[in-house]
């Protein structure tokens, strides 16, 4: 199967869809009574955070060009680039972006001097790749280049992370679009994590022959790392009950809609960590020096998990800056938090949307 081939095996979900199915990022559900999360002590020392860059508008992505930070946003469908002193600089707007409830421009990934977008397009989601054309301070982008298409798409559960893994694959998370039994149908890209070579093509050594699919049974997932011996994690929105950390597996099936959180149910998958969506509503998340990081949106903090102990975790930040999208390791070894309070659900405060610089001790 080619990248062509995919228009027709997840056909457009209506723009109504997301009256179904609404969870962790979207309308309030039911309050679980209780997390399985426990307590420790911080994973990791933590320098003084600093502001890097503000007012951003609605900012989904961060993605590093050498040097250079690029920067996502849904609804102006932009790509910035910043400088050293955090200004921000319109590389290209990307054409065809349809902004709508969750979705827009969304993830973004760099490799080889291009650029890679995950985005809503009118009836679909789709991926397109740009050459990234001159130095820091003029970049510009070249004409769009359609990677995959065809991907569902709805007011609500569009995934949009996009990353390389280590083995040089494009992974891609893929939401439900709202309609919740495509996660359990491999014939559908829906409620996945995909697997693709940088051109679009299906590895040969993927897990379900001829397809895209490297995991199944996710609802909506936006957050997605390795660690250094290629270990593959992700987060997870749940619906009313648990928001979800799971390790990757090729070919795993994760649950949805069947389970959600831990079931301990034969033929699933089961989290190695579940929240309360009150208190999470994962996003992105890095992973560093033993360490994963979790960007919360509705939790509004940072949780961190340590490897060597992933049943437990500990939070920063919680409440200080508002809602967090997006969580990355930059080249000098210090995270950058993006933060997400214009996208019309946060409590912007005088400056926002913000990057904020976390040294690591």
């Amino acid at each position: 199967m080619t990248r062509r081939q995919i228009r027709g095996l997840g056909a457009a979900v209506l723009v109504s869809a997301f009256l179904t199915a609404c969870g962790s990022e979207d309308p309030e559900g039911p309050r679980p009574q209780a997390s399985t999360t426990t307590r420790s002590a911080p994973a990791a020392a933590f320098g003084e955070p600093e502001t890097v860059a503000d007012g951003l508008d609605a900012p989904w992505s961060i993605a590093f060009h050498g040097d250079t930070p690029l920067v996502s946003e849904r609804d102006s469908a932009r790509i910035l680039e910043l400088d050293a002193g955090g200004n921000s600089r319109e590389v290209g707007v990307v054409d065809g972006v349809s902004p709508r409830g969750e979705g827009g421009l969304l993830g973004i990934a760099v490799r080889e001097n291009r650029l890679y977008a995950y985005f809503t397009a009118n009836g679909e989601n789709r991926i397109e790749r740009f050459d990234i054309i001159g130095a820091p301070g003029e970049f510009a982008l070249g004409p769009a280049e359609t990677i995959l298409d065809g991907l569902a798409s709805a007011n609500y559960h569009n995934g949009g992370r996009i990353a390389f893994g280590p083995d040089g694959m494009l992974y891609v998370t893929v939401g439900d679009a709202g309609s919740r039994d495509r996660a359990q149908d491999l014939d559908s890209m829906s409620g996945k994590i995909l697997r693709m070579t940088p051109d679009g093509d299906v590895p040969l050594d993927n897990p379900f022959p001829n397809s895209f699919v490297y995991s199944y049974g996710h609802r909506n997932s936006q957050g997605i790392a390795w660690t250094e011996d290629g270990t593959m994690y992700a987060s997870e929105f749940g619906q009313d009950t648990w928001d979800e950390l799971n390790k990757i597996e090729a070919g795993g099936n994760y649950g949805w809609p069947e389970v959600e959180g831990i079931a301990g149910e034969d033929g699933f998958i089961d989290p190695l960590q579940q929240w309360s969506p009150d208190d999470a509503s994962p996003s992105g998340i890095a992973i560093h020096d033993g360490t994963i990081y979790i960007a919360n949106l509705r939790g509004e903090r940072l949780r961190t998990v340590p490897l060597t102990d992933p049943a437990t975790a500990d939070e920063q930040f919680v409440d200080e800056y508002g809602r967090l999208r997006d969580v990355v390791v930059a080249p000098d070894g210090s995270l950058w938090i993006l933060t997400n309070n214009t996208d019309g659900r946060g409590d912007p405060k005088p400056g926002d949307d913000r990057i904020i610089r976390v040294p690591l001790r």
